[in-house]
């Protein structure tokens, strides 16, 4: 029988666990990584000023995308997993499969997708990322003979991610949350940074931030920094938001 499910935060208030997972939440949905990687992409796809209305909308989509299969997978594992101790997202989808394998295969696929996805557009902002700050030819345009190290560094990190999933019974799960948090740590310097940059009329010409879009950039990085400061508080002195 199926249970009811209300979305509710865990009890005992403003912890130091649910900060953590706050902010997990926020590192694996506006990553640092992703900043890099969206303007490394436009650079590598020869995008131009005429191309912009096309990539906000592309970046719109994707987002709305992605609250929306989130919002489904909550609602789906809070219906069909009530009571049910899950650790990890593989646990829930073979948890799910003897209540629909059709859900729990989709499930399974998605997870399968999103490692792949993250595992490519990671390395790939990293190796982008390197190739700006060593001088390497840095493009999916070259050859690898053309640019070694692009892909040397490409091939590396993809390997080393491969390694430490591989890793006998590692934490896969804290490690993964852990990264998340750090993200949202390192998030601040780099949006400040671009809200700069965006503000530069001499950089931006007419593409510079309006009036409204600097309010709610600035809400973003005050949030996050509110935050990070409240965790980092929390996780000195656990009991002062208790």
């Amino acid at each position: 029988m199926i249970k009811e499910f209300f979305p509710h935060f865990p009890p005992g208030g403003f912890t130091n666990e649910l900060f953590f997972m706050l902010m997990a939440n926020i590192g694996t949905t506006i990553a640092p990584w992703m900043l890099f990687f969206q303007q490394s992409s436009v650079v590598d796809k020869g995008l131009r000023e005429k191309d912009i209305n096309f990539g906000k909308v592309d970046t719109i989509i994707g987002s709305v995308l992605t609250v929306v299969v989130a919002m489904v997978l909550i609602i789906v594992c809070g219906k069909l997993l009530y009571g049910i101790p899950i650790d990890d997202a593989a646990a829930a989808a073979i948890h799910i499969m003897p209540s629909s394998r059709t859900i729990g295969t989709l499930i399974a696929i998605g997870l399968f997708d999103a490692g792949f996805l993250g595992a490519v557009c990671i390395s790939l902002a990293s190796s982008w990322a390197f190739g700006e700050i060593f001088g390497w030819a840095h493009s999916l345009n070259d050859r690898v003979k053309e640019a070694p190290w692009f892909y040397a560094y490409y091939f590396f990190d993809l390997t080393f991610a491969g390694v430490v999933v591989l890793i006998p019974h590692a934490p896969l799960v804290l490690i993964t949350l852990f990264v998340q948090v750090i993200a949202t740590t390192l998030l601040p310097p780099a949006l400040v940074f671009l809200i700069l940059l965006l503000n530069d009329k001499k950089t931006m010409g007419e593409f510079v931030n309006t009036h409204w879009q600097n309010i709610v950039n600035i809400s973003i990085v005050a949030l996050i920094i509110v935050l990070s400061t409240m965790y980092g508080v929390s996780t000195m002195f656990p009991n002062i938001f208790k």
